[in-house]
């Protein structure tokens, strides 16, 4: 028998760390079932899922399901036994890929496949420091906490060995959409960085970054960014990390990985990936070329992992290629994130409140500010807007970004055109509502 809701959430606050927040922590959602882009509670009532970037394909999608539950009913093993299925499904990524990322180490999370990039990059360049991006998130893991300013600034602070580079923000950061070359003046910044690096004595193991920083702010990178890093980092005896594991999979509709809008000329020496591969299933992956790989055997250490790339991983890892590929996932997330962030644009011009809007793809922000000259965030508001599109509209939004003022978007990939609309309308009331009222929240309490 199902508990009520007021006995599951005591049940959280007496048995969960406090530190695992949920959303909407004043009246959380019990979720019960999902189906493609809706969540469902325990009353039955039918949320609109604009967040879980993780249930890529759709929850619950039933050809992910069927292949799970089939290949769990004949077999699921420690990795270290042959088996098909891992070796099939590293050649169906290595398809996706440029031709020099062709070896593959399967793990469990996100996290694992991070700190693991961190371990080959290390152990390849005999370097040991590494050049973030401010405000970036790249896991959970004690070595990630590290590297992830976005945490480390809240605990034991920055380690020697890591450097922080300004993140490439056309919208508020130091180089805007203004500036005739902003990916090379941002890129130059990690020029100067590495220099001053070196003037310590130190080496540089690796850039590393999400391809789209999300936790940033839903940031795109100005074009020619990444080339120009990583011919800096390349020169510096480093590589070039990308981390894949909000953006891969075709989320940006126009490429299968983010990392390809950069251009083709670009490629990573490493690659990340992790949540949407397995549509919710603990499944990740580092990409890797033959040499990094090389160095890394050399050290005379096994890497294993028990259930990383296990037969019901890679089952469900391959089915979830195939969906993307039959119901032409891409194509849709080009067509519907294309029609949302036209919507957007054209709500920014009734709307001051609405600073920017940015993305590609099904990745998309839209950031709010009190003032557009100063862009100064509008964090109250934004929470207020997402309070209000769950509460009223039963619609499923979060914030991001460095003062929560960034109204993000990162749905299953089978939203629809009439979600985008419906999205749309229901903050176009909101907003139109705030203008009414003449409500200044960012100088009260929501």
């Amino acid at each position: 028998m199902a508990l009520q809701k007021e006995e599951t959430l005591a049940m959280r606050k007496r048995l969960i760390g406090q530190s695992c927040k949920l959303f909407y922590s004043e009246d959380p959602l019990k979720i019960v079932r999902a189906r493609g882009q809706y969540l469902f509670d325990e009353n039955g009532k039918r949320y609109l899922d604009c967040i879980s970037n993780v249930h890529h394909v759709g929850h619950c999608h039933p050809d992910i399901t069927k292949a799970a539950a089939a290949q769990m009913d004949l077999l699921n093993t420690n990795s270290r036994f042959l088996h098909d299925n891992r070796v099939m499904y590293a050649d169906r990524l290595s398809a996706t890929l440029p031709e020099k990322l062709c070896v593959f180490y399967f793990v469990n999370s996100g996290s694992e496949a991070n700190d693991l990039a961190l371990r080959l990059a290390q152990q390849y360049t005999q370097h040991e420091d590494v050049i973030v991006l401010d405000h970036a998130y790249h896991g959970h893991l004690m070595s990630l906490i590290d590297i992830s300013p976005y945490k480390f600034r809240k605990l034991a602070g920055q380690k020697e060995w890591v450097h922080v580079a300004p993140l490439p923000d056309t919208y508020r950061g130091i180089y805007r959409d203004t500036h005739p070359d902003p990916g090379q003046a941002y890129a130059d910044t990690v020029k100067d960085l590495i220099e001053d690096v070196h003037n310590k004595g130190r080496k540089i193991s690796a850039f590393f970054a999400e391809s789209l920083p999300s936790v940033g702010g839903q940031i795109i990178f100005p074009q020619g960014y990444s080339t120009k890093v990583a011919e800096y980092v390349r020169s510096a005896g480093g590589v070039y990390v990308a981390d894949e594991v909000q953006t891969g999979f075709g989320r940006v509709g126009s490429h299968f990985w983010a990392f390809e809008l950069q251009g083709e000329g670009f490629c990573p020496d490493i690659v990340t990936m992790g949540k949407p591969m397995g549509n919710g299933h603990p499944l990740a992956c580092v990409a890797t070329t033959a040499e990094i790989a090389g160095a890394f055997t050399a050290n005379g250490v096994e890497y294993f992992n028990t259930f990383g790339g296990n037969p019901v991983s890679c089952a469900i890892g391959l089915e979830v290629l195939n969906v993307i590929e039959k119901e032409d996932l891409r194509g849709n997330a080009t067509r519907v994130g294309a029609h949302l962030k036209g919507l957007l644009t054209k709500l920014q011009s009734q709307h001051q409140i609405i600073g920017d809007v940015r993305g590609v793809g099904l990745f998309v922000g839209i950031e709010l500010v009190t003032d557009r000259e100063q862009k100064t965030p509008a964090t109250k508001t934004a929470a207020w807007v997402v309070k209000r599109l769950k509460e009223e509209d039963l619609i499923c939004v979060s914030t991001d970004g460095p003062w929560e003022s960034v109204l993000k978007f990162k749905p299953p990939m089978c939203f629809s055109m009439e979600d985008a609309e419906l999205v749309v309308r229901c903050i176009h009331r909101i907003l139109s509502d705030l203008e009414t009222n003449g409500l200044k929240l960012e100088k009260e309490d929501i």
